[in-house]
């Protein structure tokens, strides 16, 4: 591992090139007919363009020039958020855009300890081959760099500060004052659910319910529902618990509830990402099984007007990646309902509220904190059974279920319009615009301040081939940066980047996936997973033990990725995501090693997954068919055992900071250029944490992370205890960890027993020197051949997987 680390902020201009024609070939690939063909260079069309690079990673990519040549002028600066532990040179190139490929035509490099000496470089430089063994003639490339190191920056280590914080500066939306956010832990929790967290100015926190709520304010919109959405499904209902069951919700369908709505007059606009495997060959479901076309048709002669909305419908993803063999069906994955609402019940005034989250208004996501696997198959689950891991699944088969977790928030005040800002952009370069409505008078109402009070930013990852207008007047957004003549909003990155280094005690991860910062893995640093979160909480952790401060890290996610474990593409992800574990441990054992602490590397860093076994229930739905013996539909059925499925994109810092999305912790989430996504960072001004150390937060994000617990683990485990308040502190982390690897031998046993929780250890043993071993009897996962491990593919690209 490479000593030297560049650790901030890069600030980068490229300003122009000379005399570039001297290194220009004259060889033009001709794609269409697979051959080279040699051209006089005053005949060639010349799309010159520069990038950046830091060892594999490929951090700025200029717009195209097109006229003069001899002597192209970007003056284009970037401003780039840097991680990087193994590069010793920043190598700025210029390149001939082809068809299907670039030429280099030159490539000049300045030393990393140039870069880390904070001075302002700028001049003139040389240009030279690919490889760096000759010099091109008179060519040469005028750039200006300064490197900012993260110390420098005022937010680090500083967590929210002050009421003040005006948020992650430079982006596209501002942080808007005055709102509120309400935060969701699954679908539905039962009526049993009641935590008790007592919150700073008394009172006890809340757990409110998702899809009662979702009911309830479509069913009540005057004006307007817009809904964007990965998967939106007409046949599933949001409201089943017949002890909390609301008058007139029993068995309505989401169809049936839009096309009500819209019949009594409410604008109805629903745009979803059109899956292009979604054909009647296959069912109309598509491969990833979004209903699309379902759903079009059932609204098709309605007042509800739906829209298909392909990601790039013209072209090839827009990543960094400069070409790609293969045909990539990148995704709409946002998840937003916004519409109208009273301001208070019986009000006649009306504002708007944007729901935004993890989860698809579809099939499968229906849940509580049960998380049951063999319950209610007959009942609740009967016409939305959930089970993509196993071949043959379905109900006729019987359990155990796909348990699903989930999170998601609601948004009142200014942020709600950003949100609505976001679906207008997407809804005008895909649709009618005229459909869309003057939303009057409902953009002006004011929400109090005070305790309750919320600010909020909204983050995207999104680009020009997927909304319209969002890229006029962006002088000074750093969170935008031009990919190959677009413009990608990477916000949700620059966010969780910026929250991280801000970070003053503890970070709570929840995510489907976490794999990413490749640059820095000990191999497949080409694959192309360059977003920078893993590497930015291990440099934050290494920081931490260096000064002699406690902080901890939290990541919980699936077991293994959703789909058949011992196929290819779950392999992948498991090897990307075993890449980059390994990476962080190894950074924090070396650190530990260097300073003599006796500490063990899960003191401060930790992952987790969830599961859940239970005994047999009395009147269980008894499957009229059985899994083929031997398989691991029928191992998990036999073991009455499962895994329970993470789709959460949530992170929790300091208990004062909370993002949630739709953006899981990987390249396809983070690039701007791949899948869209939209995400939400949000405080309370009165519940942050005091200078002095001596307050800490104790608003609705401590409940809500508080509650959250109390579902995994604190439950079953004694209750809220004392040390769960300082999630920073050994004896907090070495409690979670050890209630973790005691529910991890009920669920491994061969009793089958009820577990008391499900917070269980993702399956590998850390060893002091922080490496990532086998657990001991475990290679593979329960019930299953799957490697724990995983394996890279051979068949499946990386832009794919990562």
């Amino acid at each position: 591992m490479a000593s030297t680390v560049v650790h901030g902020t890069l600030h980068a201009t490229v300003l122009q090139g000379k005399h570039l024609l001297h290194g220009l070939s004259a060889v033009l690939t001709k794609a269409a007919e697979g051959i080279k063909e040699v051209l006089h260079v005053d005949h060639c069309h010349h799309k010159f363009y520069a990038t950046i690079d830091f060892g594999a990673a490929r951090v700025a990519r200029s717009r195209v020039v097109t006229h003069n040549p001899v002597n192209p002028v970007w003056n284009e600066t970037f401003h780039v958020l840097c991680a990087y532990t193994s590069s010793e040179y920043v190598v700025v190139s210029v390149k001939n855009q082809l068809p299907v490929s670039a030429e280099v035509i030159g490539r000049t490099r300045i030393p990393i300890s140039e870069i880390l000496s904070g001075e302002v470089i700028e001049g003139w430089y040389d240009l030279y081959n690919e490889d760096f063994s000759e010099k091109l003639k008179k060519a040469q490339i005028q750039i200006r760099l300064q490197f900012s190191d993260v110390t420098e920056d005022q937010h680090w280590g500083a967590g929210i500060r002050d009421r003040d914080f005006a948020g992650v500066e430079n982006v596209y939306f501002k942080q808007r004052n005055g709102c509120m956010v309400t935060l969701y832990q699954n679908s539905h929790l039962s009526r049993e659910f009641c935590p008790r967290i007592e919150l700073q100015g008394g009172g006890l926190y809340s757990p409110p319910r998702l899809w009662e709520e979702v009911y309830e304010y479509i069913n009540g919109a005057q004006v307007f529902i817009y809904i964007a959405g990965w998967s939106v499904y007409t046949e599933f209902t949001l409201v089943r618990d017949r002890e909390r069951m609301i008058a007139g919700a029993e068995g309505v369908t989401l169809g049936e509830l839009l096309k009500k709505k819209a019949d009594q007059g409410v604008r109805v606009l629903v745009l979803i990402w059109e899956d292009r495997t979604a054909v009647k060959l296959l069912g109309n479901e598509g491969l990833m099984r979004t209903h699309c076309d379902e759903t079009f048709e059932y609204f098709k002669d309605s007042n509800v007007q739906c829209v298909l909305s392909p990601r790039h419908p013209d072209h090839h993803s827009l990543s960094i990646v400069e070409s790609a063999e293969v045909e990539v069906q990148f995704t709409h994955h946002q998840k937003t309902v916004s519409l109208d609402a009273p301001i208070e019940p019986g009000s006649t005034a009306l504002h708007v509220v944007s729901f935004v989250g993890g989860i698809d208004l579809t099939n499968g996501r229906y849940d509580t904190e049960k998380h049951t696997l063999f319950g209610g198959l007959d009942t609740v689950f009967k016409h939305d059974f959930l089970q993509h891991n196993f071949k043959g699944a379905d109900l006729r088969h019987g359990g155990p279920r796909e348990p699903w977790h989930d999170t998601h928030s609601k948004i009142e005040g200014p942020a709600a319009l950003d949100v609505i800002t976001n679906f207008t952009q997407r809804w005008t370069r895909q649709a009618d615009p005229s459909l869309l409505i003057d939303l009057g008078q409902m953009t002006h109402f004011i929400i109090p301040e005070g305790p309750k009070a919320w600010n909020v930013q909204i983050f995207r990852s999104i680009d020009d081939g997927s909304v319209r207008g969002f890229s006029e007047n962006l002088s000074g957004v750093l969170g935008l940066e031009t990919i190959k003549d677009e413009v990608v909003d990477q916000s949700i990155h620059w966010a969780y980047v910026h929250a991280i280094r801000r970070a003053k005690h503890f970070i709570y991860i929840q995510n489907q996936y976490f794999f990413g910062s490749c640059e820095s893995w000990d191999k497949d640093q080409d694959c192309g997973c360059l977003h920078l979160v893993p590497i930015e909480i291990a440099l934050k952790i290494v920081s931490k033990i260096r000064a002699k401060e406690r902080f901890a890290v939290y990541v919980v996610t699936p077991m293994w990725p959703e789909g058949i474990p011992e196929g290819d593409t779950v392999q992948a992800i498991l090897h990307w995501n075993r890449n980059t574990i390994e990476i962080m441990y190894a950074m924090i054992g070396q650190a530990l090693r260097e300073e003599g602490s006796s500490d063990s590397p899960t003191d401060y860093l930790n992952f987790f997954c969830l599961g859940n076994r239970e005994t047999h229930i009395p009147g269980e739905y008894v499957a009229p068919e059985t899994p083929e013996e031997g398989t691991d539909y029928w191992n998990a059925q036999m073991n009455r055992r499962f895994l329970i499925y993470v789709h959460s994109k949530l992170m929790i810092v300091d208990d004062e900071y909370v993002i949630m999305g739709s953006a899981n912790l990987n390249q396809r989430s983070m690039d701007g250029a791949r899948d869209t996504e939209i995400a939400q960072g949000s405080y309370q001004p009165h519940h942050i944490n005091s200078k002095d150390g001596h307050h800490r937060a104790r608003g609705q994000i401590f409940g809500y992370r508080m509650s959250l617990w109390y579902e995994h683990f604190a439950k079953h485990n004694g209750g809220l205890r004392h040390e769960y308040l300082h999630p920073e502190s050994r004896s907090c982390v070495r409690m979670v960890r050890g209630f973790a690897e005691r529910t991890w031998e009920f669920f491994v046993g061969e009793e089958i027993n009820d577990l008391p929780g499900h917070l269980l250890p993702f399956p590998v043993r850390i060893t002091r020197d922080g490496n990532v071993v086998e657990l001991e009897g475990h290679p593979v996962f329960p019930d299953t051949k799957a490697p724990i491990a995983g394996r890279k593919s051979d068949v499946i690209p990386p832009i794919i997987t990562t």
